[in-house]
């Protein structure tokens, strides 16, 4: 028996998810969609990157605005896109379905064992994987279908060659976003995608349920602002994928960006092109002193507006959001790589900052005390290497090390190739600090004594821990894209990840490490984890088909160069 073996039928709620015997729903099926010709698709396999310039090809014309129709129509609408035609195009790269010309490791097939039993089924048809299946501990929310937490085992089924699964999760978390969303008495926006849904079976009318979570069942009660910049990067890695990009050009899938985009790029009182978060709003969905302007959510909202401009029809309402995406773009860029980017150089000229200045001309324009800047960061900023820190926003700038962010930041671009190559540079240098014994950590430095009571507010969770290894989403499932973007690899990259596998089914797929040096399973840690399977998954394939990078990574844009290269160690 494998050591993924935990079974749906021990999950009695599992168990009737997964039911293909339903009640069939009837549904009009719109065949003029299924005769439109799909707009063409390059797909160089060998080739890592979109090879032009995105924001240069745009035309900006002006354009009336975007009218919001009534939410309820777009709904009923909505349903005909289950039948749309999704073509199951293989990757290239050999898995447990195809004939193997090498030798995996033992564990691959068990992690797709794991990563199956792990499939969540509405009316017969799989639509996403549940967090974990770990049956040892009370459930809480962990067997439902994160937004975030599907995107590796989303790739992983895109790099298998079974788009299938993803087309349907697009496609039944695009109906969710037009329900109505409320918090007690307050509704949120029309565009807020849900963070996680669940599948409800009836077993008296052999029927099943979507029930969705907007955040009002979540950890303090704060809706996902990244689920819909998710969304919209999963829809463009389907589409790079397959090749197909009928789905994205459907009037209901264009609808759906535009609504998220409405949300993000709409104007009000801030005076800065980030986006202002509570915090628990992303994948650290805890209190972890991230409110204000987390870099994962900035990198996250660039990716998502470069992946619009390439899925955005250019019809009347596009070209408006095509405007606004370009403006936007610009101003985001040049405030992220000027403002949120550190290395030595740039600490040095924080440390020497004057405050209390005014005017244009100030250089210290967030009033950042200099002895606010804390003790660690002066021995770890290595000479050579940099990152983009946590958050800056008035008179405070968090230091922290979040692997997501700069991962994403490397991904989609918005760290220029001098500055993705010293975020590789610094995780060389700190190997024992950000890697350890479990690759990757998702925050440095841990947070501990009166500050964890402060920042966290006293979160057993989150007690002397660096987050190493919390959510594999990012550690093992983007590190892997970022080396192959840069063509750099670690010398100790094959050993983290020969010892990966030697302790991922050891330890059942804990949901994460404990430690400095992630040696210890996680306290509350649940076993089983599908983002651990699934991150482990999209690695291994990746790192033996970089073809794949392709799907999930987007070239620089040449228009957005910054004026200004602050550092010494951008220099080779």
């Amino acid at each position: 028996m494998s050591e993924l073996s935990p079974k749906l039928g021990q999950n009695g709620t599992i168990k009737n998810i997964d039911s293909s015997s339903t009640v069939a729903e009837t549904e009009d099926i719109d065949f003029s969609k299924l005769s439109e010709r799909p707009r063409p698709l390059t797909m160089e396999r060998q080739r890592s990157y979109d090879e032009r310039s995105f924001l240069s090809e745009l035309s900006v014309g002006m354009s009336p605005r975007l009218s919001i129709r009534n939410i309820d129509s777009y709904s009923r609408n909505i349903d005909h896109l289950d039948t749309v035609f999704s073509p199951c195009r293989r990757s290239g790269f050999n898995t447990p379905r195809s004939a193997m010309d090498f030798e995996p490791h033992p564990m691959f097939a068990e992690a797709w064992e794991g990563l199956r039993r792990s499939l969540v089924f509405f009316r017969g048809k799989p639509v996403g994987t549940i967090a974990a299946l770990d049956n040892s501990d009370e459930e809480l929310n962990y067997d439902q279908v994160f937004v975030r937490d599907f995107v590796p085992s989303a790739l992983a089924f895109l790099m298998n060659g079974e788009p299938e699964i993803v087309r349907n999760f697009l496609v039944k978390t695009l109906r969710l976003q037009s329900w109505e969303k409320k918090v007690d008495r307050f509704q949120l926006g029309e565009g807020v995608m849900p963070a996680s849904f669940k599948v409800l079976h009836d077993p008296v009318r052999n029927s099943d349920t979507l029930i969705a979570d907007f955040g009002e069942s979540a950890i303090g009660r704060v809706a996902p602002v990244d689920s819909g910049f998710w969304w919209i990067i999963l829809l463009r890695a389907y589409t790079k994928s397959t090749g197909d990009s009928t789905l994205a050009e459907l009037p209901e899938c264009q609808k759906g960006m535009r609504l998220i985009l409405t949300l993000c790029l709409s104007e009000g009182f801030d005076t800065f092109p980030t986006l202002l978060c509570a915090d628990g709003c992303c994948m650290i969905d805890r209190r972890m002193g991230v409110y204000g302007y987390p870099i994962e959510i900035q990198a996250l909202f660039f990716m998502a507006l470069r992946c619009a401009l390439l899925l955005l029809k250019q019809d009347d309402q596009g070209k408006e959001f095509i405007e606004r995406i370009v403006k936007r773009l610009h101003a985001l860029s040049y405030h992220m790589r000027s403002y949120f980017w550190l290395d030595m150089k740039q600490l040095n000229d924080i440390y020497r900052y004057k405050t209390e200045e005014y005017s244009h001309t100030a250089v210290n324009k967030f009033n950042v005390i200099p002895d606010s800047i804390p003790e660690w960061i002066f021995d770890f900023m290595p000479t050579y290497g940099g990152y983009f820190i946590g958050n800056v926003s008035p008179a405070r700038m968090d230091f922290r090390w979040f692997c997501l962010g700069n991962c994403v930041a490397i991904l989609s671009s918005l760290a220029t190739p001098e500055q993705s190559t010293a975020i590789m540079d610094l995780i060389e240098s700190r190997w024992e600090e950000l890697v350890g014994d479990m690759p990757l950590k998702v925050c440095y430095p841990a947070i501990k004594g009166h500050e964890w009571r402060i920042v966290t507010g006293c979160d057993p969770k989150k007690y002397k821990v660096e987050l190493p290894q919390w959510r594999i989403l990012a550690s093992a499932s983007m590190a892997p894209h970022c080396c192959l973007h840069q063509n750099w690899t670690p010398p100790d990259c094959e050993t983290g990840h020969e010892l990966a596998e030697s302790r991922l089914v050891k330890d059942s797929w804990p949901e994460y490490y404990d430690g400095k040096l992630g040696r210890f399973i996680g306290k509350q840690a649940r076993k089983f984890q599908t983002w651990s399977v699934a991150g482990y998954l999209v690695a291994k394939m990746m790192l033996e088909d970089p073809s794949h990078l392709g799907m999930i990574s987007l070239e620089e844009d040449k228009q957005m160069k910054p004026l200004i290269k602050r550092s010494a160690s951008w220099t080779f």
